[in-house]
């Protein structure tokens, strides 16, 4: 089919945006893109593509954006239960330490993780990733890591397979057996450090040939954090991980600079993602490598916090900049790409522009999936986005709202409506 008379149609072709460039959008006026077998065969000019195929069934969507598919690079998006009566005592003015020793906190979610079935699992999470469809994302990172045990991290990494093969929202899937010390090993954190990296990496290597032999191997990430995994223990982890063939992500600086991002750097992960406390030298690491610096506004957003990821160094040093949601039960319980645009625009002073590159290519990138989704190319895969819009800077301007009218993923039309999609 042809999708034509686009006001805009954005292409962000030319691969990652570092530094900079980023921001650089490819703007076709009335633009049009061709589609085929779910690939994008062609993008141009209207007139010039209605001349080039004029049988082809078209779609006239004057006065409307074309952009990419949102690609969101870190969410914790399956879990079980929620966290409400938490959120409220916090807001009351209880303290987050007393909450965590009363067996809230993370160890709340792990608790209600670990005794949900996969079918339990799969249907709390299904709603959520197709609210994440409804708003404009057309793949995502998905992370285990509220099982904190080797049978439970593999049931979230089986819901997750069994998620993906629904559809229509691509996976991409992460194992996080190392988001926090396990209950079990609260006062030998050295001890689950040992069972992560001896026990259960090479248990996931072996069930992962099994269950998923056709999909690449999953990202292995730490939580490089203060009372979490530190520096030499995160190290131990992903040099493990690397060993396996695994590729490497990490959760870095979100509270403490401990190093994370460097030693990203140092082991060639594809991402370093939080980045709130990061160092000048940690910044100069990223700027002259290819990790991508993945921002998660919504995170201290809801955290009530006033520091967000320090976009103009980042960008500044050359680095790739990239902007995921980090939907999760504790902090962020946000499925929309679109607020996370808006967030980064006020609080990390990245223009639309810059927003949109960094929710599309460059994150992406952050999930090595560049080659084939996140911007409008031939030969890449039919993921795109129709706003209900006629000018990109909508995006990031308002919030609260959903600007997608339709969503095309792999060449087949959703229209979306009040939240969820039908098929146009």
């Amino acid at each position: 089919m042809l999708i034509h008379s686009a006001s805009q149609l954005l292409t962000l072709s030319g691969g990652p945006q570092r530094g900079r460039a980023l921001g650089t959008l490819g703007i076709i006026e009335n633009g049009a893109v061709l589609i085929r077998d779910e690939k994008i065969v062609a993008v141009g000019k209207t007139a010039d593509l209605r001349a080039a195929y004029p049988h082809e069934p078209g779609i006239d969507v004057t006065g409307n954006v074309i952009l990419p598919g949102f690609v969101d690079p870190h969410t914790h998006v399956v879990w079980g239960g929620d966290r409400a009566g938490e959120f409220e005592k916090k807001l009351t003015g209880i303290p987050y330490l007393e909450i965590l020793a009363a067996g809230g906190g993370i160890i709340s979610t792990v608790r209600q993780t670990r005794t949900a079935s996969i079918e339990t699992l799969i249907s709390q999470t299904r709603p959520r990733l197709l609210r994440m469809f409804a708003h404009g994302t057309t793949t995502a990172e998905a992370k285990t890591g509220y099982g904190l045990q080797t049978a439970t991290e593999l049931r979230l990494l089986k819901a997750l397979l069994a998620l993906d093969s629904e559809g229509p929202l691509e996976l991409a899937f992460t194992f996080l057996g190392a988001h926090a010390i396990a209950p079990e090993f609260k006062d030998n954190p050295q001890g689950y450090t040992e069972l992560v990296s001896e026990t259960m990496l090479p248990i996931l290597r072996q069930w992962w040939e099994t269950h998923a032999p056709h999909q690449p191997p999953p990202f292995v990430d730490v939580f490089c954090e203060t009372k979490a995994f530190d520096l030499a223990q995160s190290r131990q982890i992903l040099q493990k991980a690397r060993e396996l063939g695994f590729p490497l992500k990490i959760h870095a600086d979100e509270f403490d600079n401990l190093g994370g991002a460097s030693l990203a750097v140092e082991l060639g992960a594809a991402s370093a993602d939080h980045l709130v406390r990061t160092s000048d030298a940690d910044i100069a690491a990223l700027g002259k490598s290819d990790t991508v610096a993945v921002a998660l506004p919504c995170t201290p957003f809801g955290l009530a916090e006033r520091d967000y990821t320090p976009a103009a160094k980042i960008l500044d040093a050359d680095g790739i900049l990239a902007l995921a949601t980090d939907c999760n039960p504790g902090t962020a319980w946000n499925e929309s790409m679109q607020f996370a645009l808006a967030l980064a625009c006020r609080y990390m002073k990245l223009t639309p522009a810059q927003a949109i590159a960094a929710a599309t290519i460059n994150s992406a990138h952050a999930i090595r999936r560049a080659d084939k989704v996140g911007s409008l190319e031939p030969g890449k895969q039919a993921d795109l986005l129709i706003l209900s819009v006629g000018d990109y800077r909508q995006l990031g301007y308002r919030f609260g709202t959903n600007l997608v009218k339709q969503v095309v993923k792999k060449g087949r039309v959703y229209s979306v409506d009040v939240g969820y999609y039908r098929t146009a």
